[in-house]
């Protein structure tokens, strides 16, 4: 019996409950009355019944047939459950329906990242026993109810990431055994309690990211026990209390982001085990306690954005421990001490725009473990430390706005992991040509307004592409005689090719494409002998290739497609045996296509468009020789049948007259408006009458129960050709009647449309016109729109965050492509949810080009508005002005909607609002990552929660309201490839993430 006794509690430690009134077989063992156990199991089982039903697929295994297989629940000795945690279990529903008396011995409660919803039930006060609450990052709504008070044995109190409002109950303050209160990211307002120093016990006290306005209480002091407080991102006013100073095991402390005003209190010394300081962002005045000295475990050391006046204390030099010293948007005065060199630690010393003057301190050259240094806009003058990056690990160097003088610091030579350079605006002076290295991760250079001279000679590589470069291109590139790439493609550069280029002898790589370069291609080029790759491209290059290209022996790579060069290309390429790809499409170009193998081996495509080439390239017209004696007889033939020809055209004209009156007695077929023979059925080798037909007769007529879609300009109808084909045709309103040469341009744009070839495009097959019928033909996706699976309710689980991200990424790419690899670029215009088709996989295909604007780069591409509302750029809308940046805005909208499952209206108004706001005011708007998610699936984790933030923070930058401030498609797309930040305008990604609040992204 002993024997069968202990295996018996061996099984209730590692099994669930061993109990239920509906197994009677099963035996329960002793302690803990039956009736007791049956009712806790009941308990569970009647919620679980009224959760939805993929909660209850979910908990399948609370069943009741064999509770020993539940999951998620732990008992004691006893048999009586003790612990439920169903955290990150993707459970939809409220928790009004959980009868907790009957769970009177339960200690534990679980529940965090689900999709709960609906109040905290008054009833919950009654789980007596109850020593650690978890609700965190749910959909909870309503005040945290004053019941709580009853929890008298609650130690950890987890509510964050809810929507709970109304204040804190002052009754939380009388559970004497709290040791942690996590209240962060919720709605609540009102003040924090005088009563909260009762809370002896406490060592973590979070509310950050509420509404809460008011002092903090002096009686925080008392809150002996206190290791972490975070109070940031609220409405708190006042000074800071003295008696903070009594909290000596503090170690983290944020206060950032409040309207707290006076001093620093200097009591703030005491607190001898402080590691992080962040009182940024507030009201703060008068000095920087000298007892600051005090804290020499500090790491982070954060007064940036205050009112803080007077010198830096020089004990600053005491903390030895500190990486992070921010003092910027201050008005600190006085010298930077020596004692700052005492800091080796010190990664990043942010000094910017404050009054400080005079030399940098010699002793700055210890500051061996620096990677960010920024002094602009003081009064510093005198020369820099030479020795700024002996241990080359500085990244960001940024001195402008001052009066430096002498030369810059040798050290720069060799510091090759600079990204940063801001120079500009001082009195710097010397020679250049041997104070800067090889730079290669060096995005940003500035050095105007100095008195410096010399050439970088020895920088190799300068990368400047798709940037909003102005201008001409420097004559002074010229002297950078090591420069083996220059890439300036996708700018705004205008005049001519600088003859200057022809002196960087070493170049390999040279692409000057996508700009508004014009005049010659300039002689001199040809003196670039090493050059492998050369791409002019889309630019407004005129007259003949130089002859000199000849020489170019080693070039493998040329692009000169989208220009206005004219002339012939025989002699010029004749001796170019090196070269393996070329484009010289859509220029004027006649004559023979000299026969060397980047010819012979080229399709029609690299040569189309221009005036009369001929020769070795298939499908290209063969050349033909001709003499003056053939012409002679030509003319004498030409004379002979002019009368003949004559004859002829009087009856062709009476045999046409004919044929349209007979036409019109037809059925009407799909014809070019503007009498050209031309069909756009022919890109897939389609009889364009049959597809008509098909088409009409599989919608009978466009009747409404084939409608799959209604929109602006039309409705979607599914047609299943006579070849078996399933398509999605968009019928237009009205017959498509316009004038002859709008009508060729709208035929531009189809056609640019149906060479468009993107995975994550849907395929246009062409465009179909009659006088009764006008509509566009595409591919047919049977899983619908992006919008259609986020408002199915049953369909939504199953589209998880991976998948999101990866529908995302999708459009994304798909944008890019239109934006910089089709030529003409190509505008959607309509960029929306409804237009985001999904296949089977989930995978994203952008589809209704109906309002699609093909960009021609020299004109002015204004037009009458098209789009969805609550998708189109605010600007677009008043000002009708069609450019690739309307379409970026529409996709940080659509991204928003994917991540948070609905269209993100309320935030987008509280962007523009706190974007308005934040130009009188300085300090800038926090929003948690949790109030974007969609609440009906699982909070995403581990490294899907990282990307799923990414994209958050990056949409963002879609939706700033200036459009230069938001990056380009291309930038997003690489951006998503390869997971990093997008540096646009003043937002930046935040740095040093282990010292910054996570889950908040700054707008």
């Amino acid at each position: 019996m002993l024997l069968l006794a202990c295996f018996l509690l061996m099984l209730t430690r590692e099994m669930p409950c061993l109990a239920s009134s509906r197994s009677p077989s099963l035996v329960a063992p002793a302690g803990a009355s039956d009736q007791t156990k049956n009712e806790e199991l009941e308990a569970l089982l009647t919620w679980k019944s009224e959760l939805d039903s993929q909660s209850r697929y979910i908990l399948s295994s609370w069943n009741e047939s064999n509770p020993y297989s539940w999951r998620r629940i732990d008992c004691d000795p006893r048999g009586s459950i003790v612990s439920l945690n169903l955290s990150n279990s993707a459970i939809h529903g409220t928790l009004h329906y959980l009868n907790f008396s009957l769970l009177p011995n339960l200690v534990a409660l679980t529940l965090a990242n689900n999709s709960l919803f609906g109040n905290i039930p008054p009833s919950m006060a009654l789980l007596a026993e109850l020593t650690h609450l978890d609700l965190s990052q749910n959909n909870l709504s309503g005040n945290i109810p004053t019941q709580l008070v009853s929890l008298r044995s609650l130690q950890v109190l987890e509510l964050s990431h809810n929507n709970f409002d109304g204040p804190i109950p002052n009754e939380i303050c009388s559970l004497s055994n709290l040791t942690s209160i996590f209240l962060s990211a919720n709605n609540l307002s009102g003040f924090i309690p005088k009563e909260i120093g009762r809370l002896k016990s406490i060592n973590y006290l979070m509310l950050k990211s509420n509404h809460i306005t008011g002092p903090i209480p002096s009686s925080i002091g008392n809150m002996s026990s206190l290791i972490m407080m975070r109070l940031s991102e609220n409405q708190l006013v006042g000074a800071i209390p003295s008696s903070i100073g009594k909290l000596s095991n503090l170690n983290y402390v944020s206060l950032r982001m409040n309207k707290l005003s006076g001093p620093i209190p200097s009591s703030i010394g005491n607190l001898s085990n402080l590691n992080i300081l962040h009182l940024n962002n507030n009201k703060l005045s008068e000095h920087i306690p000298s007892s600051i000295g005090n804290l020499s475990n500090l790491n982070a050391l954060v007064l940036s954005k205050n009112d803080l006046s007077g010198p830096i204390p020089s004990s600053i030099g005491n903390l030895s421990n500190l990486n992070v010293l921010d003092l910027f948007e201050n008005d600190l005065s006085g010298f930077i001490p020596k004692e700052i060199g005492k800091l080796g630690l010190l990664i990043q010393l942010d000094l910017i725009q404050n009054n400080l003057e005079g030399f940098l301190p010699i002793e700055m050259s210890n500051l061996t473990s620096l990677t960010h240094l920024e002094l602009c806009d003081n009064d510093f003058v005198g020369q820099l430390p030479q020795e700024i990056c002996s241990s080359q690990a500085l990244v960001s160097f940024a001195i402008a706005n001052n009066h430096f003088t002498g030369p810059i610091p040798r050290s720069l030579r060799n510091c090759s992991s600079l990204h940063r350079v801001r120079l500009h605006n001082n009195s710097l002076k010397g020679n250049i040509t041997n104070a800067f290295g090889v730079y290669p991760y060096l995005d940003y250079l500035e050095l105007s307004n100095n008195e410096l001279y010399g050439k970088l000679k020895l920088l190799l590589e300068l990368s400047l592409d798709y940037n909003r470069l102005a201008g001409h291109i420097p004559q002074e590139l010229g002297a950078l005689s090591d420069l083996q790439k220059l890439n300036i493609v996708g700018n705004n550069l205008s005049g001519s090719i600088p003859i200057e280029l022809g002196e960087c002898s070493n170049l390999l790589f040279l692409n000057l494409s996508r700009n508004n370069l014009h005049k010659s291609i300039p002689m001199e080029i040809g003196n670039l002998q090493s050059l492998q790759v050369l791409d002019l491209s889309q630019n407004f290059l005129t007259e003949e290739i130089p002859t000199q290209f000849v020489r170019l022996y080693r070039l493998e790579i040329l692009n000169l497609s989208h220009n206005q060069l004219s002339g012939s290309i025989k002699s010029t390429f004749t001796d170019m045996v090196s070269l393996t790809s070329i484009d010289i499409s859509y220029n004027e170009l006649e004559g023979p296509l000299p026969n060397i193998p980047a010819f012979r081996n080229a399709t029609i495509e690299v040569v189309r468009g221009n005036k009369g080439l001929c020769g070795v390239v298939a499908s290209l017209n063969p050349c033909v020789a001709t003499t003056s004696k053939g012409k002679n007889k030509n003319k004498k033939l030409l004379l002979i049948l002019m009368p003949t020809l004559g004859c002829l055209l009087a009856l062709l004209l009476v045999v046409g007259i004919s044929s349209i009156v007979h036409q019109r007695l037809r059925k009407p077929e799909p014809s070019s408006k503007d009498g050209s023979n031309e069909n756009l059925w022919a890109v897939l080798s389609f009889n364009g009458n049959m597809v008509y037909e098909s088409i009409i007769a599989a919608t009978k007529e466009f009747d409404a129960k084939y409608c799959i879609g209604v929109g602006g300009h039309g409705s979607v109808y599914k047609a299943q050709l006579q070849t078996g084909e399933t398509v999605a045709v968009k019928k237009f309103k009205e017959a498509v009647e316009v004038e002859i040469t709008s009508r060729k341009a709208f035929e531009r744009e189809v056609h640019a449309l149906t060479e468009a070839r993107h995975r994550n495009i849907i395929k246009l097959h062409g465009f179909c016109s009659s006088s009764q019928h006008s509509f566009l033909v595409y591919e047919f996706l049977e899983s619908g729109s992006l919008k259609d699976v986020l408002n199915d309710e049953e369909r939504i689980t199953a589209f998880d965050w991976n998948k999101r991200v990866n529908a995302v990424k999708g459009v994304a790419y798909a944008l890019s492509y239109l934006h910089h690899e089709c030529s003409p670029p190509i505008v959607h215009r309509d960029v929306a949810s409804k237009n985001i088709l999904l296949d089977e996989q989930y995978e994203a295909h952008v589809s209704d080009f109906g309002t699609t604007k093909v960009l021609q780069p020299s004109s002015v591409n204004w037009t009458s508005f098209a789009g969805t509302f609550g998708y189109a750029a605010p600007k677009l809308a008043y000002t009708m002005e069609v450019k690739e940046k309307c379409d970026v805005y529409s996709f940080g909208v659509v991204t928003l909607e994917v991540i948070k499952g609905k269209h993100p209206g309320e935030l987008i108004l509280s962007l523009a609002s706190s974007a308005s706001s934040s130009s009188s005011n300085s300090t800038a708007s926090c929003w948690p990552l949790k109030q974007a998610l969609d609440q009906r699936i699982p909070y995403p984790d581990g490294d899907t929660l990282g990307q799923v933030a990414f994209i958050v923070k990056m949409a963002f930058t879609c939706l700033s309201a200036r459009p230069e401030h938001r990056p380009s498609m291309q930038q997003v797309s690489h951006a998503i490839s390869a997971r990093k930040s997008i540096m646009i305008g003043a937002w930046e990604d935040i740095k040093l993430e282990e010292l910054v609040d996570p889950g908040c992204f700054p707008y």
